[in-house]
C-alpha cells in the first residue's frame, strides 16, 4: 500500500469503526471530480478522496477469522458512477482465473460488491469481477437466493501483477435503480473468493450463523448525494436472418424435406419511471435460445422435465416473479408476439406486473380448427409490501385467457422472520378453471416452510397441501392431491486448518398422503456429506422409500454417491452414481407397471489447458432391468439404456469474442416387449461465434445439424421406419443475429 493510502486509511478509520444505534458498520463515500483509473493503483498515484476497507474477515471456511490474503478496497463516485478498485495480494502461480465468456467465472478467484440500493435488507445487486476483468452480476434475495438473470452495464478492468491482482468497477448509476431522494443510504458488502481454499471473505463480517439472513447483515454505504438514473431510455433493435433445411411432417402424404428463409426484426425498449419502476416492452421479440439447453434424462419420467429459461425478455428482473410455489413458469408462455412487463420498488412496496400473448396454441391445431390462428393472453401481478428486516407479505395472481377457456390464480404469501435463525415461509393459493369444452373445475393450496439455519445446524420442515382440483397453467405444478410433510436436519463440524473444511450427517424424512388419507409416498434417507478444499466434496447417501403408483405400492430402497472437485485448477471433475430400485412407469400395451432395479449415472469433465480454451466432456448414464418374475419374463433382461453424451469447446479470443462448439449424441435402447419407447439415436453439432461487447449488444453466427436414426419409407404409412444409426438429416440452421443497445 502507498503512503498516500495509508493516509486515506487513517482518515477513513474512524468511519469504518463508527456503528450506528443498531451495532451495523458503515462506511463514507466521498465525492470525487477525478475519476480514478487502473493505472492509479497500479503505480501507486495519489487519487483526489477515497474510502479505504481493510478488515476483511471469513464466513467460509473460517467464521470470522481475517483474510488469508491481505485485501485493500477503494471507493470512490461522481456525479455519473461508483467506483470501487481492489488490491488482491497473492502469489500469481496461485491464482485460479481465465479468460472466460460473461458470467463463466463462477469457479474463479474474484472480488465481490453487493449493493441493497434500496435499504430494505432484503435484495442486493451483485457485482463479480475475475483477475482479467470478466463479469459476473445477478441479484440476490433473502429466503429465496441468487437470480443470474439480471444484467446491468457496467465497466471493469483487471491486471495479474507480480504479487496478486488489482481490477477497477465503475458502475453507472443509470444501471441501478434506487430511491428519488437527495441523499442515499445504501447497504453494502465487500468480498473476496479465493476458490483454493474454499474461501469467501467480506466487510463487514457476514457470518452463517445468521443465514439465510445475508443481505440482512450488510453494513451501511452513506454519502451519496445529488446521484440519479436520470432519464434511462434503452431501446435495443435486433435483426436476425435464418435459412432452414427440416424434415416436414405436416403435409399430407410422405414427409419431405422442406427448406425456409426467415427474415425478422424486433424491438426491445426500457423505460425507468421516478428512478425506481421499470418498464419493459418488447415488440416481435427475438425469443430464440442462442444458448442450448443442457442435456437432461426424459426416459421414464414420472414428472414433466423442465428446462431453465434463457430468453432474456423473461430472464430479466425474473425475481418479482418468483413464488414459493412455482406459480409462474415463464416458458408456458411459448411463442409471443409482444409483452410489457413493470417492474420496482415505491417505498416498501414492491410491484411486477407482465403481460404477454401466446401464438403457441392456435398454432398447435389443424388448420381446419376453429381455434387455429387464435391466441393466449397472459398475465401476472406481484404486489409486494415490506414488514420488517427481510419479511414481508405479497399478493400474487396470474390469468391465462385462450378462446372461451381460462386459468386464474389467486395467491398470497408471505415470509416471516422471528430471529436470527428461525423464519416462516407461507402460502396459499385458489384457482379457477374453465376448459374450453365449458366444463370447470377450482381448487386451492397450501403451503409452509419453517427453517432454521446456522453454520452447525440445519433445519427445516415443509408442509404441503394440494387439492385434486387446483391448476396453475402458467405455473410448474407437477402434482395435485397430495398432503405432503417434509423435514430434513442436518449438522456440520467445521474445520479450519487441515484439507477438510466441514462434515457431517443430515437425515430427510417425507409423509405424502391422499384426500382419502391413503399414503403415496414415504421416505427416508441418510445423508453423509464431506467439503474439502479446492473446491472437492463427497456426499453419500441411502435411501428407503415407497412409491403409490397406479393403486400399487412399490418399496424402493437406493443408494448414491457424488464426488466433485477442482484440486488442479486446470482440471474439474463431476460424478454421482445412484442404484436401487426404479418403476416402469409406462409400460408396455397389455402390461402392469413393475419394480425393476436401476442405475444412473453422471459424469462431467472439465478441461482448461489454456487460459482461453474450455473443454467440457458430459456422459448421462440411465438403465432399467427386470427382476425375476417380472411379469413372467425368465431371468434379469433390460428393460431400457438411454446414452447421454455432450462434447463443448469454448474458445475465448478476447473478453468480447468467442466461438463454441457442441457435439450431442443421445440414444435410447428400449426392450419394445417391456416399455413404451422407441428406438432413438440422435446427433448433432452446433457452432456458434459470439461478439458480445455488453449486454444487449452482439453479433451472433451460428450453424445447427441434426441427424436421427429414420429413413424415408413410401411403401406404407406413416411413411418413415427406424435404422440402426443417426445417419438421416431431420434439421439443419445456419442464422446470423445482430443486436444494438442505445441509451438516453
Amino acid at each position: 500500500m502507498s503512503r498516500y493510502s495509508a493516509l486515506l486509511l487513517l482518515i477513513c478509520s474512524p468511519l469504518l469503526a463508527q456503528e450506528q444505534v443498531s451495532g451495523v458498520p458503515s462506511i463514507h463515500i466521498p465525492k470525487v471530480t477525478r475519476a480514478p483509473k487502473l493505472a492509479d493503483f497500479l503505480e501507486g498515484t495519489p487519487r483526489e478522496a477515497e474510502c479505504v476497507v481493510t478488515d476483511f474477515r471469513q464466513m467460509d471456511p473460517g467464521d470470522g477469522t481475517p483474510v488469508s490474503q491481505p485485501t485493500t478496497a477503494f471507493l470512490s463516485y461522481d456525479a455519473l458512477n461508483l467506483y470501487v478498485a481492489f488490491i488482491a495480494k497473492d502469489d500469481p502461480k496461485l491464482i485460479r482465473a481465465r479468460v472466460a465468456k460473461r458470467k463463466q467465472i463462477l469457479t474463479d478467484d474474484r472480488i465481490t460488491i453487493n449493493i441493497d440500493t434500496f435499504h430494505d435488507h432484503l435484495h442486493a445487486y451483485w457485482f463479480d469481477v475475475n483477475p482479467y476483468a470478466i463479469q459476473f452480476d445477478g441479484i440476490t434475495t433473502d429466503g429465496y437466493g441468487d437470480d443470474f438473470s439480471w444484467e446491468g452495464l457496467w465497466h471493469t478492468e483487471g491486471k495479474i501483477v507480480s504479487d496478486g491482482y488489482v481490477v477497477l468497477i465503475t458502475v453507472p448509476f443509470k444501471t441501478l435503480r434506487f430511491p428519488d431522494a437527495e441523499s442515499q443510504t445504501w447497504g453494502v458488502v465487500l468480498g473476496r473468493f479465493i476458490n483454493r481454499n474454499n474461501e469467501f471473505s467480506m466487510w463487514p463480517f457476514i457470518t452463517r450463523r445468521k443465514l439465510p439472513q445475508f443481505v440482512g447483515q450488510f453494513g451501511h454505504m452513506e454519502g451519496l448525494r445529488g446521484i440519479s438514473p436520470g432519464r434511462n431510455l434503452y431501446f435495443t433493435p435486433y435483426g436476425l436472418l435464418s435459412k432452414s433445411r427440416y424434415l416436414d411432417q405436416t403435409v399430407a402424404g410422405p414427409p419431405v424435406m422442406a427448406r425456409s428463409t426467415d427474415p425478422r426484426v424486433g424491438l426491445d425498449a426500457k423505460m425507468v419511471i421516478k428512478d425506481a419502476l421499470t418498464l419493459d416492452m418488447t415488440l416481435n421479440p427475438d425469443f430464440s435460445q442462442v444458448e442450448s439447453d443442457e442435456p437432461q434424462v426424459t426416459v421414464n419420467q414420472r414428472f414433466e422435465v423442465v428446462y431453465p429459461e434463457k430468453r432474456p425478455f423473461f430472464m430479466e428482473n425474473a425475481s418479482y416473479f418468483n413464488t414459493p410455489q412455482n406459480l409462474f413458469f415463464t416458458r408456458r408462455i411459448v411463442d409471443p408476439e409482444y409483452g410489457i412487463r413493470l417492474t420496482g420498488k415505491l417505498g416498501r412496496w414492491g410491484i411486477g406486473v407482465l403481460a404477454a400473448d401466446d401464438r403457441a396454441p392456435g398454432r398447435s391445431v389443424a388448420t381446419t380448427d376453429p381455434l387455429h390462428g387464435k391466441r393466449a393472453t397472459n398475465a401476472v401481478l406481484s404486489l409486494q409490501r415490506d414488514l420488517f428486516h427481510d419479511s414481508h407479505v405479497r399478493l400474487f395472481v396470474t390469468d391465462r385467457e385462450f378462446a372461451n377457456g381460462y386459468n386464474r390464480v389467486a395467491a398470497m404469501d408471505s415470509r416471516l422472520h422471528f430471529s436470527s435463525k428461525w423464519f416462516l415461509t407461507a402460502q396459499g393459493a385458489t384457482s379457477q378453471t374453465r376448459r374450453l369444452d365449458g366444463t370447470q373445475q377450482s381448487g386451492s393450496t397450501y403451503y409452509a416452510k419453517l427453517n432454521r439455519q446456522d453454520r452447525k445446524l440445519q433445519y427445516y420442515t415443509t408442509y404441503t397441501d394440494r387439492s385434486p382440483g387446483f391448476r396453475a397453467e402458467m405455473g410448474y405444478i407437477p402434482r395435485v392431491d397430495i398432503r405432503e410433510l417434509k423435514t430434513r436436519i442436518g449438522y456440520k463440524w467445521w474445520r479450519e486448518k487441515g484439507a477438510l473444511v466441514n462434515f457431517g450427517p443430515a437425515l430427510i424424512v417425507l409423509g405424502n398422503w391422499n384426500r382419502r388419507g391413503q399414503t403415496q409416498d414415504w421416505e427416508a434417507d441418510l445423508e453423509w456429506s464431506m467439503e474439502f478444499k479446492r473446491l472437492t466434496t463427497l456426499i453419500a447417501t441411502r435411501g428407503e422409500s415407497m412409491e403409490l403408483y397406479m393403486g400399487r405400492e412399490f418399496r424402493k430402497s437406493s443408494n448414491f454417491v457424488q464426488f466433485q472437485t477442482e484440486w488442479l485448477k486446470w482440471l474439474a471433475w463431476n460424478s454421482s452414481y445412484t442404484r436401487g430400485a426404479g418403476v416402469n412407469y409406462y409400460p408396455a400395451s397389455g402390461l402392469a407397471p413393475e419394480l425393476g432395479d436401476s442405475q444412473n449415472a453422471t459424469a462431467e469433465l472439465t478441461l482448461r489447458p489454456v487460459n482461453r480454451l474450455r473443454l467440457d466432456e458430459t456422459y448421462i448414464y440411465s438403465q432399467l432391468k427386470t427382476r425375476t418374475g417380472w411379469s413372467g419374463m425368465p431371468g434379469v433382461i433390460s428393460v431400457y439404456n438411454n446414452h447421454i453424451a455432450r462434447s463443448k469447446l469454448n474458445y475465448q479470443f478476447s473478453r468480447e469474442f468467442s466461438f463454441r462448439a457442441i457435439v450431442d449424441y443421445n440414444t435410447v435402447l428400449p426392450n419394445t416387449s417391456l416399455v413404451s419407447l422407441e428406438p432413438a439415436r440422435r446427433a448433432g453439432y452446433d457452432l456458434l461465434f459470439t461478439y458480445l461487447l455488453h449486454p444487449g449488444t452482439a453479433i451472433y453466427a451460428g450453424y445447427t445439424d441434426i441427424y436421427q436414426n429414420l429413413a424415408l419409407d413410401p411403401s406404407r404409412p406413416p411413411y418413415l421406419r427406424y435404422t440402426n444409426y443417426p445417419d438421416f438429416n431431420t434439421g439443419r440452421q445456419a442464422f446470423v443475429k445482430l443486436s444494438y443497445q442505445f441509451r438516453f
